[in-house]
């Protein structure tokens, strides 16, 4: 039997287990095995892989189902990828925001970097960024930063801001830099900074069951190593005074802890108290504390 046969029939063999934990009704398992086949078909590097870590063809497919995602490559949302010496799913910065509206976290978004020689401005509460470039122009410069700008379904904006030195810095942690020329990072830098200001911006979004799975599988099964973020997020494209401190950032994290109302209730006592009031607390903390309210108070 041919290596792409054996790839096949474990493909398919995944039938069962891609339907037991099928996340999105509208996913076809025959397309998704499909397309997962055509993606291995089509590089003998990744048969070689797949052959030598059969199980991580078997995982991979059935996190499609888990996460609900798609290989089809017209979407963009996600692609199997040899890494590591095992095959895995990756999912693009696309593929985040699609989980993200699909759900009904949010209406839309936008994810772009910002060039030295763009025209860049935040403008206030409750509107989107300025950010305007010829994008024929090949002298826009480098890469200084980039945004993720997204409309949540009230109809506020939030805008999360990540400069070219924090990307990098991310980068440079990251577990796939280990992998020298092989590594995303090295491949689709532009990608791989997008993706990165979407995994720090989405904190700050209404949850997503989806989207949480999907960062989780990212930054434990995915090979990319990328380290959870810390956030700074702008609601509605808040100017860049408004800085986290420490004691901010530990209240966020605190509420991102929460897992009872009686634990929310007694949490939000303590920082209204630390703050002197409730109008004090900086608007990223808000935030912090109303996703911890929504998790955990108890749908009709």
């Amino acid at each position: 039997m041919s290596n792409i046969a054996v790839i096949e029939q474990d493909i398919y063999g995944t039938k069962d287990s891609f339907m037991s934990v099928l996340a999105d009704r509208s996913i076809n398992f025959e397309r998704e095995a499909g397309f997962a086949i055509q993606v291995l078909q089509a590089s003998d590097y990744a048969q070689k892989i797949a052959m030598g870590n059969r199980q991580s063809v078997v995982d991979a497919v059935v996190n499609i189902a888990a996460i609900g995602i798609s290989l089809n490559p017209a979407k963009r949302q996600a692609y199997l990828v040899p890494r590591k010496n095992k095959i895995c799913l990756d999912i693009s910065y696309m593929g985040l925001m699609d989980l993200a509206i699909e759900s009904g976290s949010i209406k839309w978004a936008q994810a772009e970097l910002v060039c030295q020689n763009d025209s860049f401005a935040l403008n206030g509460f409750d509107k989107p960024p300025s950010h305007a470039y010829n994008p024929f122009d090949a002298n826009r410069g480098e890469v200084v930063g980039g945004y993720v700008v997204v409309k949540t379904a009230d109809g506020d904006y939030l805008t999360t801001c990540m400069s070219r030195e924090e990307i990098d810095g991310i980068m440079n942690r990251s577990e796939s830099m280990k992998s020298g020329n092989a590594s995303p990072w090295k491949t689709d830098w532009r990608e791989m900074a997008k993706k990165t200001i979407v995994k720090r911006a989405y904190k700050y979004w209404p949850k997503s069951d989806r989207l949480d799975q999907a960062i989780h599988h990212l930054n434990t099964d995915s090979g990319e190593g990328l380290a959870t973020l810390a956030v700074q997020t702008q609601r509605g494209a808040l100017p860049a005074l408004e800085q986290l401190s420490e004691e901010d950032q530990a209240w966020i994290d605190s509420a991102n802890k929460v897992n009872t109302p009686e634990e929310y209730a007694n949490l939000k006592a303590g920082a209204i108290e630390s703050y002197v009031s409730a109008e004090k607390i900086p608007r990223a903390v808000k935030l912090a504390f109303n996703r911890a309210n929504e998790a955990v108070t108890p749908k009709d």
